[in-house]
């Protein structure tokens, strides 16, 4: 195989296996049974979500799950990319990889959240590695790398401590240098935001730029007003003081799952044994996300299915990862969700107005000294890849053009 641009270079067959998805009938079997023989608490005592995740919306996703979802139509879509395992440091990395038709195409890896899963990056891979199919320019190609996280989906769990964030963003340059690239770019939200900062605090030389869709930019200053709920300061502009009331309500509203994956993640014994319990826990990530899904399992038409919805919470299941998908928080040694990761190669933002908090362009240009594309969206929320594939591939492109 040809190196196209010096970024291409054969792979190491020797240690990247082909991986194929193929669930047992009777898993799937058993896991309707066990939404069916679900104990029901009684309804809420309030008129909306103020006490959590409401009965009829899982009740309603419930119905759908045990006699209606067919969790073969995304397996068949997964096995219809090529995917793949790989150990470093022990631990077997899973990972989709698709190739561009184009030439010169820029490998870019891309690292989902929680409660997350490689399904949220799955409408964006069309898109990116074949633009020209999507009313792009074949200039704008990429390779793209989406891989599972440590602990995540059908990735190894780690059986010892270690595996923090910073570890996870050492293995995706050995994974992107182990499938033959010298020039990469990496993208991620949530987790994935964190991990692909913290990957452009270490700059290896590889990476030649990222783009973030949930920007740590929060100063450490003002991280630590929000978080102990103080007033937001009056020197705050109109964009900041805005940021900054999302934050402190997030902190003290929004993030209690958080707080209990990062102190005892173990203690959830009840999401790994019960699916509608796995269900309502991951529904309950952030209140516009919520309310999104609620309207989307009410029947309302929205950015994502309840297709979308299950697939990801099934495939947690199936795999049997929920908590060693919530061990990801411990392992973060109590580090801020949100402030600034130190990050010294150029970054390009997109904010999505749904999503946890707008970063104002001023903190933006204060965390990412090389700030090359900053943009704020019409519509989107925290999962943007998975909400909305066409807004978010045409950030992508125009984020790390001047880096081709």
């Amino acid at each position: 195989m040809s190196a196209a641009g010096g970024q291409r270079a054969v792979r190491d067959q020797s240690s990247v296996r082909p991986f194929q998805v193929d669930v047992p009938e009777a898993e799937l079997i058993e896991l309707r049974r066990r939404i069916q023989a679900t104990r029901w608490p009684e309804r809420e005592t309030v008129p909306d979500a103020t006490q959590g995740v409401q009965l009829a919306t899982v009740q309603a996703l419930a119905r759908y799950w045990a006699t209606e979802y067919d969790w073969r139509k995304i397996e068949a879509k997964l096995n219809a990319l090529p995917q793949f395992l790989t150990e470093i440091d022990g631990l077997d990395i899973h990972f989709i990889h698709v190739r561009s038709k184009h030439d010169n195409a820029l490998p870019l890896i891309v690292t989902h959240g929680w409660p997350g899963s490689i399904t949220e990056q799955m409408k964006i891979i069309d898109p990116l590695t074949d633009p020209t199919a999507h009313r792009g320019n074949a200039s704008d190609a990429f390779d793209i790398v989406i891989p599972s996280m440590p602990g995540y989906g059908f990735s190894g769990r780690p059986a010892t401590t270690g595996w923090d964030p910073a570890h996870i963003a050492r293995a995706w340059t050995i994974l992107m240098k182990r499938l033959g690239y010298t020039k990469f770019v990496a993208q991620g939200g949530d987790w994935g935001a964190v991990i692909t900062e913290l990957l452009g605090a270490q700059a290896p030389p590889e990476l030649v730029g990222i783009h973030t869709n949930m920007p740590n930019a929060v100063p450490a200053d003002i991280d630590k007003l929000a978080f102990s709920g103080a007033p937001a300061p009056a020197s705050l502009t109109a964009d900041e003081k805005l940021a900054y009331d999302r934050l402190s309500s997030v902190y003290a509203k929004g993030i209690a799952y958080g707080f209990q994956m990062g102190l005892r993640p173990q203690t959830l014994y009840g999401i790994a044994d019960s699916p509608i319990g796995l269900a309502a826990y991951f529904l309950d990530h952030d209140a516009r996300s919520y309310e999104m899904i609620a309207r989307v399992f009410a029947g309302v038409s929205e950015g994502l299915t309840r297709d979308d919805v299950l697939d990801n919470i099934t495939l947690t299941w199936l795999t049997n990862t929920a908590l060693s998908g919530a061990r990801l928080y411990w392992e973060n040694k109590g580090a801020s969700f949100f402030a600034v990761r130190g990050v010294s190669v150029p970054a390009a933002v997109s904010v999505f107005p749904d999503e946890l908090f707008p970063a104002p362009r001023s903190w933006a240009e204060r965390a990412y000294p090389k700030l090359i594309h900053f943009n704020k969206l019409p519509k989107g929320g925290h999962f943007a890849a998975w909400e909305q594939p066409k807004l978010f591939a045409e950030e992508l492109r125009a984020g790390f053009r001047s880096l081709r």
